[in-house]
């Protein structure tokens, strides 16, 4: 078994234990309701085991070296076109990006991408508690990207897709600020904090929309040409090594 599906299975069996002791025992101490800092432990060591079964699934890719470097570098870039739009709250061209790179190269990659883009541009931002929660949510940009791109989606509904993540996204940043702040996470708190981000969700999403209908077709025929420049030349190097 690989060690990604363990990791995973680890995650979902610790999500599925405490909200069963929750249930199961409603005036004890891992009570959702009575004790709020639960829900914050389960929510960031779910988070943290995600992204490792990712890196380690990542690691377990046949073409480890070439994938490693071509993550990075879709990493880089990403990471740098936050850079420049970093005083308009939201509008971030990096997400889109990330959108491309998981379409064209599967959901690992996507999800590496979008998870490096996030550690390599708060060196410029600014690092903390967030970060990780930044790296789950553009990780999960590119990931669902990738099962787009397998199941070869019209390129169109990208536009759509990433509408919808500017408020995914936002979503995911909301828990990180109730969680960090000692809010009880609950539906009435959930929904108070989405609409107070409506406006900068908004942004992000019709930000998303307007980069992949200008650009979003020729990136990916970039990087899809790329990739199967990579392949050929991977093929290639297999046929002629010595028996």
């Amino acid at each position: 078994m690989k060690r990604s599906s363990v990791v995973l299975a680890l995650c979902i069996g610790v999500f599925l234990l405490f909200s069963a002791v929750s249930l199961l025992d409603p005036t004890g101490p891992l009570n959702f309701n009575r004790n709020p800092d639960t829900l914050t432990i389960l929510i960031s060591i779910s988070i943290v085991l995600t992204i490792a079964a990712f890196v380690l699934e990542f690691e377990n890719r046949a073409l480890k070296a070439r994938e490693i470097s071509l993550a990075s570098m879709l990493g880089a870039v990403s990471a740098v076109s936050r850079i420049p739009f970093g005083p308009i709250p939201s509008l971030q061209p990096c997400t889109f990006l990330v959108i491309c790179s998981g379409y064209a190269f599967g959901s690992v990659t996507g999800f590496m991408v979008g998870m490096l883009t996030a550690i390599i541009s708060n060196f410029f931002f600014g690092h903390g508690p967030w970060t990780i929660y930044q790296m789950f949510a553009w990780g999960l940009v590119g990931a669902s990207s990738g099962l787009l791109g397998r199941v070869k989606m019209p390129r169109k509904l990208l536009i759509p897709f990433g509408l919808a993540w500017g408020y995914c996204f936002g979503f995911i940043m909301n828990l990180w600020f109730l969680t960090a702040f000692g809010f009880p996470v609950n539906i009435k708190s959930l929904v108070s904090l989405q609409l107070l981000s409506l406006w900068p969700d908004t942004l992000h999403g019709v930000g998303n929309a307007i980069f992949i209908a200008l650009f979003g077709s020729r990136i990916i025929r970039i990087l899809e040409r790329f990739k199967s420049r990579q392949l050929l030349v991977f093929t290639n190097q297999d046929k002629n090594k010595p028996q």
